[in-house]
């Protein structure tokens, strides 16, 4: 069996880098479980040279499973291990675009971006195999999206990305950050902003974003896809059509003082309550085989009811061991877990 070495990269926040290598432990062991050709074993840390590494071993890692696994959330660089030197595996990210689309915008209460990452990664690798999440195009939404952290996530591996935000401040900031920061990489694109109305009623306002990484993409027709609508989360059904999504993720309210402070009716309601209202809505959004994966406090709400919700709106909730192993310490009023249920393909 081939040993490798991860060196973890680091991390802004200082709180979440004491957790980043058990958390991308349980990335990778997800991955593992299906996306992965390769069997991955013996994931752990190991300190090489006085240096602190994530080492696995496999006996058939596909030039398919390097690819998939140069994108896992943490990821700095990656080795082969042979006795006591160590040989660069050459990494093949998705990214499509300049790393500061997911790092340059910074706001009160943002998700940590290492965090987004791994959630997007773990929830796309229960649903899909690697051939399918690096050729790109899967449709993700996220119902709860602030100022687009997974929007752009999503952005950067070439899938199109939908959300809903309920504050309108939210919304004409991210707005604005995309269409800045299009018109900075001087990237093909146009944007429009209009009303959402479903039976002549006004639901709330979008703005729908159509870009191409290359100009040469561009002069194919081939484009992405950022939309944003300005809408209560409970209204998402409203907004977009039954089964449209490949891809549910977010990082939901935590019910501390930066969500309470703000004018809207939604973030003001306990996260629990709201949860159960908003997650039968979202299931509907889901298609059959595809994933949802949600991050929350558990101050607010335990995981085991979570759990419920998510069954109860028809979901199959993933409880493997890796599944149950990503809560973490974000600050003293907030902690952190994840939790993927993929809808039953019928």
């Amino acid at each position: 069996m081939q040993q490798y070495a991860m060196l973890i990269a680091p991390s802004a926040n200082r709180v979440y880098a004491r957790a980043a290598v058990r958390m991308v432990a349980n990335e990778i062991a997800v991955l593992g479980l299906g996306a992965l050709d390769g069997a991955v074993e013996g994931v752990e840390e190991r300190v090489l040279g006085g240096v602190p590494y994530l080492v696995f071993r496999s006996a058939s890692l596909s030039g398919r499973d390097v690819r998939l696994l140069s994108n896992t959330s943490a990821l700095f660089a990656l080795f082969e291990v042979h006795g006591t030197m160590l040989e660069p595996v050459p990494v093949q990210r998705m990214d499509r675009y300049d790393d500061d689309l997911v790092s340059i915008l910074k706001y009160v209460g943002k998700t940590n971006e290492q965090f987004t990452k791994l959630l997007l990664n773990v929830t796309a690798a229960s649903a899909f195999g690697a051939e399918r999440i690096l050729a790109g195009g899967l449709k993700v939404f996220d119902p709860m999206c602030g100022r687009g952290t997974t929007l752009n996530q999503a952005a950067m591996y070439g899938f199109d990305a939908f959300g809903v935000e309920v504050d309108k401040r939210d919304f004409e900031a991210y707005g604005a950050f995309l269409q800045r920061w299009l018109k900075d990489k001087r990237l093909k694109h146009k944007a429009l902003t209009s009303r959402v109305k479903r039976d002549g009623r006004g639901v709330g306002q979008q703005t729908r974003v159509e870009f191409s990484a290359t100009k040469e993409l561009h002069r194919a027709g081939e484009t992405q896809v950022v939309e944003i609508v300005n809408a209560d989360t409970l209204r998402s059904g409203e907004v977009y059509r039954r089964r449209s999504f490949d891809l549910i993720v977010s990082d939901v309210p935590y019910g501390v003082q930066h969500a309470a402070v703000r004018e809207s009716r939604a973030l003001s309601r306990r996260p629990t309550e709201l949860l159960e209202a908003a997650i039968p809505v979202w299931a509907e959004l889901l298609r059959p085989g595809g994933a949802m994966g949600l991050s929350w406090n558990t101050y607010m709400t335990e995981r085991a009811e979570m759990a419920g919700m998510l069954e109860a709106a028809g979901l199959e909730v993933l409880d493997a061991p890796p599944y149950l192993d990503f809560e973490h310490r974000v600050d003293h009023a907030i902690n952190r877990d994840l939790i993927v249920a993929r809808m039953p393909r019928q």
